[in-house]
């Protein structure tokens, strides 16, 4: 008998014991989701704070979005990174005068958590969408992000060409890789031309943007970097994907943004052109020195921007913001 009740007891106390760690097993995390900001037509900024991950390490955070009053991760989502704390979600790929519903996710070993929904209306498609340059009738996708809104496209705009060997520090000089010559005709009819665009020296980037466009300073270059994440991710996130045009391994690149930037190389300043597929760069208005002047480059290896300067008579893409 004693045996009996030593043997009850004990099974009293396991399950006793298995209860009580039950009781504390993992709990999926408390968070909750960031206002919606800086609106666009086709993108928007949220992001959550995650003050409790129960225990659990939060393996993936971002926000989920959706036309349907309650996203989940199985409709778009983000990921932005892991652990608990803030973070910021950049949402892109939108339709302009629509309405999304979004909030705010964390998933740890114990399931999925979300936080509050909040909703908003996409601004209309004015600010996003083409562009037809009235000066020779080029037509631009444009793309929206945070609150500017800039030309998806190389600049194409060519008023005169001439071959590699002809630079200028002063003169404005316009090049279309691997073409030699001057006639603009035959220069247009080029595929680096429809695909990549026109190189500019620095004299012509800087005239070169249609009316109600303008070059970039290097301040709003800044701020588009930013406003992605800063420069280290912001390459990934502009240049586009796949290895059509951009060399192998084409790191990080997501093009989320549809900035689609592209790798036009350049006409370095030995009257050469070299990096098509490798590199592309894009000028600012703002002088470095007196023969240098600021510009953004991203490659095929690398998903960051790098902001560096060069002699103002390389010729180097152009992409237009809107005034």
């Amino acid at each position: 008998m004693e045996k009996k009740g030593f043997l009850k007891l004990s099974l009293f106390i396991g399950l006793c014991l298995f209860t009580v760690i039950s009781c504390k097993k993992e709990k999926i995390p408390v968070l909750s989701t960031t206002a919606i900001s800086d609106i666009s037509a086709t993108s928007a900024k949220s992001g959550g704070n995650i003050s409790d991950d129960k225990g659990a390490t939060v393996t993936k955070r971002g926000v989920c979005w959706s036309t349907d009053k309650n996203p989940t991760i199985q409709n778009d989502k983000t990921e932005d990174g892991s652990g608990a704390g803030s973070f910021v979600s950049l949402i892109f790929g939108l339709e302009p005068h629509t309405t999304y519903y979004v909030r705010a996710y964390a998933t740890n070993s114990a399931g999925t958590a979300y936080g509050s929904t909040m909703s908003f209306t996409t601004k209309d498609g004015g600010s996003g969408g083409s562009f037809t340059d009235p000066r020779d009738g080029n037509v631009y996708k444009t793309v929206s992000i945070g609150n500017q809104v800039w030309m998806a496209e190389n600049l194409r705009y060519l008023p005169g060409v001439v071959g590699p060997g002809e630079g200028s520090l002063t003169t404005v000089y316009y090049y279309v890789y691997d073409y030699v010559g001057s006639n603009v005709n035959q220069a247009k009819a080029a595929s680096n031309y429809t695909t990549y665009g026109v190189l500019y020296n620095w004299p012509a980037a800087c005239t070169s943007c249609p009316s109600g466009w303008h070059l970039p300073t290097d301040a709003e270059w800044t701020v588009l970097t930013s406003y992605l994440g800063g420069n280290e991710v912001a390459g990934g996130k502009l240049k586009e994907t796949g290895t059509v045009h951009w060399n192998t391994p084409n790191i990080g690149a997501s093009n989320e943004t549809e900035f689609t930037a592209l790798p036009g190389g350049y006409r370095n300043y030995s009257g050469m052109f070299e990096m098509m597929g490798g590199y592309g760069s894009w000028w600012s208005t703002d002088e470095y020195q007196t023969d240098y002047a600021w510009l953004r480059s991203i490659g095929y290896d690398f998903g960051t921007v790098y902001r560096n300067n060069d002699d103002k008579s390389v010729g180097v893409s152009v992409r237009c913001v809107k005034d």
